[in-house]
């Protein structure tokens, strides 16, 4: 008798083992489902990566902060697509570019922050994320009374105190979907499949005025505009996004 009794202790165990084991699959499988749904998690800390997932929109984000020597070419691209999208620029360059700036600005296309010094913000102290955006902020305000309210961390580093501060200056935090890495590889193909690979509603495409990044520029958008998505500037992309 002992040891049937051992047995069905041991079924049991077993059994229960199983229905805990299911109850986790089930759990997770709807965590991924939910994944799915047009908010992203990254919205959930503040931190967006992508836009509206249920949307055709996605967005070519252009962090400048060096040089101007391509930008030319960039605005006649977009311009001649009809394509209005979103400059993240650096205080520093901004400074030294007034011009450009307003080039940008008067062509449509929207303004956003990437900080005054291009530091690694996740090293930064809370006077110190503030300082970066808050001067960066200033000096756009000033030469051209626009108030920004979009933030990208350079090189992507950010942490709470980054995210908190951003907040309280009233910005969003943006991060991107795909990077081209343009600034680094200097080859058309590479940045061309890079912006368009798996391509979905609500990316957030990071790119930089870089000589390749002109060569792929319009097959970039030619793809998009044949495949029925919406290039929009990343306010629009995250507008229905916001929780």
């Amino acid at each position: 008798m002992r040891k049937i009794h051992f047995k069905v202790l041991k079924f049991r165990k077993w059994a229960i083992n199983l229905s805990i084991l299911l109850i986790v699959t089930i759990v997770a499988a709807f965590a991924v489902i939910a994944g799915l749904n047009t908010i992203p998690t990254s919205v959930v800390s503040g931190v967006y990566y992508n836009g509206d997932k249920n949307s055709n929109n996605v967005s070519l984000m252009i962090n400048v902060y060096w040089g101007s020597e391509y930008l030319d070419d960039i605005l006649k691209i977009l311009d001649d697509n009809n394509v209005k999208t979103t400059f993240f620029v650096g205080g520093t360059w901004a400074v030294l570019n007034e011009d450009y700036l307003l080039k940008i600005y008067n062509a449509g296309h929207e303004l956003a922050n990437h900080g005054y010094h291009h530091k690694d913000h996740d090293k930064l102290n809370e006077e110190g994320n503030l300082n970066e955006i808050s001067t960066t902020h200033t000096i756009i305000k000033e030469l051209l009374n626009v108030d920004m309210n979009l933030f990208a961390p350079p090189s992507g580093a950010y942490d709470k105190t980054t995210v908190s501060c951003a907040s309280q200056l009233g910005y969003k935090t943006i991060m991107w979907t795909r990077d081209t890495i343009d600034w680094r590889d200097q080859d058309v193909n590479l940045i061309y499949n890079r912006a368009i690979k798996n391509a979905h509603g609500g990316d957030l495409i990071l790119m930089h005025p870089t000589k390749a990044t002109v060569e792929a520029l319009p097959k970039i958008i030619d793809y998009f505009k044949s495949n029925n998505f919406n290039l929009t500037k990343v306010s629009d992309n995250i507008g229905s996004t916001i929780a």
